[in-house]
């Protein structure tokens, strides 16, 4: 297996893991969340993090409006004891499949402009082997050319 589809493969499966707690998503926050489930007032997490009830409450609207860095987060998850995780989901629910639609995607208009081109010169091609054409077009553009598929027109 070359390396780039073992790293896919690796991360496909990572990001499975993590979509399913991203569906879990927590409309306050998870700063909020956690302090919420833990029974901590605001006060008492800034304790524990060595800022004010207010710095506490800031950073629970800075992370609810998306305004809070990464290394905020990282820095309350050490003094909580414990390790902030965060990471993209794709859409379309793999890197794979990201990959698939995109080269889907660009070997239809490859695959449209020879048509189109034959059928120029009255020699159209039927749906069915179109289709084919577009599938083994897709597949060869997986197979040799993966960084092309991120090309601008």
């Amino acid at each position: 297996m070359k390396t780039q589809e073992l790293i896919l493969e690796q991360t496909d499966n990572r990001i499975r893991k993590l979509a399913k707690i991203a569906a879990d998503n927590q409309p306050q926050g998870w700063i909020y969340t956690i302090r919420k489930a833990l029974g901590m007032s605001m006060r008492q997490l800034g304790k524990i993090a060595n800022i004010t009830p207010q710095g506490i409450k800031d950073m629970e609207d800075r992370e609810k409006n998306g305004n809070i860095t990464i290394a905020a987060m990282e820095q309350l998850g050490k003094d909580m004891n414990m390790r902030f995780v965060y990471g993209f989901v794709p859409l379309e629910g793999s890197l794979q499949k990201k990959i698939d639609k995109q080269a889907l995607a660009i070997a239809k208009k490859i695959v449209s402009r020879t048509s189109n081109s034959m059928t120029l010169e009255d020699q159209k091609v039927s749906p069915a082997m179109l289709k084919k054409s577009i599938k083994a077009k897709a597949h060869e553009i997986k197979q040799n050319k993966l960084k092309s598929l991120w090309e601008e027109d």
